[in-house]
């Protein structure tokens, strides 16, 4: 086989650059082609937002729902304050009776959130008005969860 040889300076300086620069270019396609036959397999979609939110033991929460009234979480998914949520909860049994409503009143929109009258289980809105932890907005995407009858959850996935 015969060799290849550069007799001027020029082909003999640009050559041995020419060939490290296609080396790397075929070491770097090879890499692009297995980096991207491996993430090829995982989920195109990540989860980048928790579908539940862990507020504590069953027993400590009651405990502190009975002593200062339902409690305000401030929006878990988004800075708007839109699903800011209150956590209220009746009866003896701490594994039972667990209920959320969204953070204003029922009449109203999202725009006229309420503010905890302290240790009450009252509400004021952005108009001023008194309202009962009842008189605020059900929601149909956001409900607790008691887990093993110890850890209450907020799960937040949309029906």
């Amino acid at each position: 086989m015969r060799r290849i040889e550069f007799t001027s300076p020029l082909g003999r300086a640009v050559a041995p650059v020419v060939g490290g620069i296609l080396g790397f270019a075929v070491l770097f396609g090879v890499t692009w082609i297995f980096a991207s036959m491996a993430t090829d397999n995982r989920e195109r979609n990540p989860e980048t937002v928790a579908k539940t939110f862990e507020i504590g033991r069953v027993d400590d929460v009651a405990k502190l729902v009975g002593e200062g009234g339902p409690i305000l979480y401030p929006d878990l998914r988004d800075a708007t304050g839109k699903r800011s949520i209150v956590i209220d909860h009746t009866g003896d049994d701490p594994a039972k009776g667990w209920q959320v409503y969204y953070a204003y009143p029922a009449d109203r929109d999202e725009s006229c959130l309420v503010e905890h009258i302290a240790n009450s289980r009252n509400f004021k809105d952005c108009e001023g008005r008194t309202l009962g932890v009842e008189q605020l907005q059900l929601p149909l995407d956001v409900r607790p969860i008691v887990e093993n009858m110890r850890t209450l959850l907020i799960d937040l996935r949309a029906d």
